[in-house]
């Protein structure tokens, strides 16, 4: 996927104002808008109107420029370019998801940061009616394994894009603490009553909505509640089998390694995964390591084992 400048499709400095943008998305519209470009070039104009209007789409709306800010100046247009894991991590917008548009009027750039959350229009209207619904508001949070499993209380900052009096994104910051639930998935909603946009005439606030992202530690893996831990084993346990001691994330257990095992083969431990109604699974996954050669003496064993084994795991390939 190919990354895109939103500001280089403008002509705009990363820096320009609200009402920068507007103008220069204004002038470029005009430009290349279909109904003024018919011929030869009908196609490549109604390309160039189409990258305007997602560019427009995005740095027109303060929050969804704020949130694409957060990727930061370095990447260039056209380089390949997958988001940063958790690259909206904290960032607190208002409404129902990221954005109305449909996703297939753009490119594939726009639908991976934009579209995952459903649909909304990202801001206040100032027509609306006294004793309106107060909006929502959503955010993203980073969790540690531990905290899935057992719960607790943490605090967290949140980072809320709002325009200054020059018409420029600020981000406001405000810290909130946070009772995590014990067995808390990947992707469920921790609500915080109130603690939405206030409402106008003096209605009920709105809520929170926290969504939860459990962050892997070295080693494991995630998928819903089931957790994968990787296993490290020696070529004897793997070959001869026996017991071998785990810590995991609810606690200490003894495993039992099967004679003949190879890296990859998975443990399960039945309910050791995320709790829950229905608790996951944890799967420790063995991989075989190989111990160090740096001593005469483990060379000469590592031999003696070639020699005495005499085994090719290549004779099946017929080379």
């Amino acid at each position: 996927m190919d990354y895109k400048d939103y500001y280089k499709v403008l002509g705009v400095e990363r820096k320009a104002s609200q009402d920068e943008i507007k103008r220069a998305y204004r002038k470029l519209a005009r430009k290349f808008h279909p109904d003024v470009n018919r011929g030869p070039d009908e196609a490549e104009a109604e390309l160039k109107f189409k990258e305007l209007g997602e560019a427009y789409e995005v740095l027109q709306d303060p929050e969804k420029r704020a949130a694409y800010d957060q990727l930061g100046e370095n990447w260039k247009e056209g380089q390949d370019f997958r988001p940063p894991p958790d690259w909206d991590d904290g960032f607190e917008f208002s409404g129902g998801g990221y954005t109305q548009a449909d996703p297939e009027q753009f490119g594939d750039f726009f639908e991976e940061l934009f579209s995952k959350r459903g649909g909304f229009d990202g801001r206040m209207h100032a027509g609306r009616q006294a004793h309106a619904p107060a909006q929502d508001h959503h955010a993203k949070i980073v969790i540690d394994l531990t905290e899935a499993y057992n719960g607790g209380s943490r605090d967290f900052t949140l980072r809320k894009p709002e325009l200054d009096k020059n018409g420029h994104i600020v981000l406001r910051e405000r810290a909130i603490r946070v009772s995590i639930p014990k067995g808390v998935a990947e992707g469920q909603h921790i609500r915080l009553a109130g603690q939405g946009s206030p409402a106008l005439g003096g209605g009920k606030a709105g809520d929170l909505y926290l969504e939860v992202a459990i962050k892997d530690p070295p080693g494991f893996r995630v998928e819903g509640r089931d957790v994968f831990m990787e296993l490290p084993i020696t070529p004897w346990e793997a070959a001869l089998g026996g017991r071998v001691a785990v810590m995991t994330p609810s606690g200490k257990v003894e495993l039992t390694v099967p004679k003949h095992a190879q890296t990859g083969k998975k443990l399960r431990l039945k309910g050791r995964g995320i709790p829950g109604k229905i608790p996951g699974n944890l799967f420790a996954v063995l991989k075989i390591v190989i111990p160090p050669t740096e001593s005469e003496k483990a060379r000469e064993l590592y031999a003696e084992m070639a020699r005495e084994m005499d085994y090719d795991p290549r004779a099946g390939q017929g080379v």
